[in-house]
C-alpha cells in the first residue's frame, strides 16, 4: 500500500481524497494555487506545496509543478480527482516513468476511451450498441452533407476530442448544417486544440443514464449499478440519482453487461464510468467512458455502500476487487449546488460567503470544501459542494432533499438552490417523467 499520496485536485474532491486516506493511514499532500492558499483541501492535508498561480494552466494543469511537488515530499503515489490531469494520458505516463503510481488505468486505457472516434470502434469490435452515424472523422462540410442524407435527420455533428457540450451542434435540417460544421469545428479548435469532428444520429427524448464499473489488475470487472444523469443544462449535470426511475430489472442487467463488455474491452483498471443514451423505447447507445472518478460518484456510494475511493486506490495498489455486481439497496439523489444565479440563466456567481449553514439529519450528507468566510475564486468552475440524500424510497429521498435544500443557507453568493428546491416540488420530476431536455420547458420561478 502506498505511504503518501499527492492530490493533484482541488475543492471537495481533493477533500474527499484526503479523508479516504485518512481512515487508510495514508500520508497525504495537497497541491494549491496563490487562489487556493485558505481552501480546506490545504488546511486537512499532512503536507501542502503552492504549484503556481490562480489559472488552472499556472498550477493544477502545469505538469512539472506537480511532478515537482512529488519529487520534493517524496510522494509515491498520484491522485488526480476529476477535470485537470484526471484523464491526460500524458500526465499519466510522465508519472509511471518516474516510478509514481497514478491511481487510475494506464495511459494506453485513458487514449483508448479519450478519442470519441477510437472509443466508438472499440464499442462496435466488443459488442455495445453504439449510436449510427459515421466511421470515422468528417473530411469537410460536404462530407457531412453527405452523411447526415444517409442517416436521416436529426443529426448531431460533435467534436472527437469534445466533453461538456463544447464542439457539439445538433442539425435539423440541411439549411442549417454548414453553419452548425464551422461553428462546432471552431470551437473544437479552440477548446480541445483538436477541431475533428464525427457524426452521429441525434437521439430524440434521451435519458443519460451511465454505470459505474470497476476493474482490477487481474483482468477482473464489475459494475456497481446505474446513475441518471438526465437533468442538465448546457450538457452539464445538475441533478443525479441512483437508481434510475426509468430503470427495470431486465433494462440494469442488459445495460451493466454492455459495460463490463466495455471495460473488459480495453482490459479496465480502476474505477470508471460506461455513460449511454437511453431512448424512450428503453434502447441504449454507448456514449463515452470516463475514465476516472466521477462528480456524482457519492449517490453510487450510498446505495451500494461502497467508497469508490479507498477501492480506486487500493487497485492502483494491485489488490484484487471482489468481481460480484452490485445493485442498489436504498434511493440516492444529489444536488449540485453551484455558485451561480438561476434567475441569471445560471451565470457565475464568484465571491465570499458571508453566511453558511449546512444542512444535517438522518439520510443527508455534504461533501463540500467551503465555510463562511472563504472566498470563492473566479478561476475554476462554479461548485460548492454536493448534497445527497439517501432513503428507501425515491419519493423519501427527495421528500428529504427538499427539507435539506431548506436548511441549507449560503449567503454573499448567488446559489442554485433556489433551482433546486423548485425542481423538487415539480410534479413532472416527482414522477420520474423527464429527459435530457427537461430543462428546456421547466422555468424557476
Amino acid at each position: 500500500m502506498f505511504k503518501k499520496i499527492l492530490i493533484a485536485n482541488r475543492g471537495e474532491i481533493a477533500l474527499r481524497i484526503i479523508r479516504t486516506c485518512r481512515e487508510m493511514g495514508i500520508k497525504t499532500v495537497a497541491v494549491y494555487s496563490t487562489a487556493d492558499k485558505d481552501s480546506l483541501h490545504v488546511k486537512f492535508a499532512d503536507e501542502a506545496v503552492c504549484i503556481g498561480g490562480p489559472k488552472g494552466q499556472e498550477s493544477y494543469l502545469n505538469i512539472p509543478h506537480v511532478m515537482a511537488a512529488c519529487e520534493i515530499t517524496n510522494a509515491d503515489a498520484v491522485h488526480p480527482g476529476y477535470g485537470f490531469l484526471a484523464e491526460n494520458a500524458k500526465f499519466a505516463q510522465i508519472c509511471a516513468d518516474h516510478g509514481i503510481k497514478f491511481i487510475g488505468p494506464t495511459p494506453d486505457m485513458i487514449n483508448s476511451m479519450g478519442d470519441k472516434i477510437t472509443a466508438k470502434e472499440t464499442m462496435i469490435k466488443a459488442g455495445v450498441p453504439v449510436v449510427p452515424g459515421g466511421e470515422g472523422l468528417l473530411e469537410d462540410v460536404n462530407a457531412a452533407k453527405k452523411l447526415a442524407k444517409e442517416i436521416g435527420y436529426p443529426v448531431i455533428i460533435k467534436a472527437t476530442a469534445g466533453g461538456g457540450g463544447k464542439g457539439m451542434r445538433v442539425v435539423w435540417n440541411e439549411g442549417e448544417i454548414e453553419k452548425a460544421y464551422d461553428t462546432a469545428k471552431m470551437e473544437a479548435g479552440a477548446s480541445f486544440k483538436n477541431d475533428g469532428l464525427y457524426m452521429e444520429k441525434f437521439v430524440e427524448e434521451p435519458r443519460h443514464i451511465e454505470i459505474q464499473v470497476a476493474g482490477d489488475q487481474y483482468g477482473n470487472v464489475c459494475h456497481l449499478s446505474e446513475r441518471d444523469c438526465s437533468i442538465q443544462r448546457r450538457h452539464q449535470k445538475l441533478v443525479e440519482e441512483s437508481p434510475s426511475p426509468f430503470m427495470t430489472p431486465e433494462l440494469r442487467q442488459r445495460m451493466g453487461e454492455a459495460a463490463i463488455k466495455a471495460a473488459s474491452a480495453i482490459n479496465y483498471e480502476s474505477v470508471g464510468t460506461v455513460e449511454f443514451l437511453v431512448d424512450k423505447n428503453r434502447n441504449f447507445y454507448f456514449m463515452e467512458m470516463n475514465t476516472r472518478i466521477q462528480v456524482e460518484h457519492c449517490v453510487t456510494e450510498e446505495v451500494v455502500s461502497y467508497d469508490l475511493i479507498k477501492e480506486q486506490i487500493k487497485i492502483a495498489a494491485g489488490e484484487k476487487i471482489s468481481g460480484r455486481n452490485y445493485e442498489p439497496q436504498l434511493h440516492a439523489i444529489e444536488c449540485r449546488i453551484n455558485a451561480e444565479d438561476p434567475y441569471n440563466d445560471f451565470r457565475p456567481s464568484p465571491g465570499k460567503i458571508t453566511v453558511l449553514h449546512t444542512p444535517g439529519g438522518h439520510g443527508v450528507r455534504v461533501d463540500s470544501h467551503v465555510y463562511a468566510g472563504y472566498v470563492i475564486p473566479p478561476y475554476y468552475d462554479s461548485m460548492i459542494g454536493k448534497l445527497i440524500t439517501v432513503a428507501q424510497t425515491r419519493e423519501e429521498a427527495i421528500n428529504t432533499m427538499y427539507r435539506a435544500l431548506s436548511e441549507y443557507v449560503i449567503e454573499g453568493v448567488k446559489t442554485t438552490i433556489p433551482f433546486h428546491l423548485q425542481l423538487m416540488q415539480n410534479e413532472d420530476f416527482r414522477k420520474g417523467n423527464f429527459t435530457t431536455k427537461f430543462l428546456e420547458t421547466f422555468k424557476i420561478k
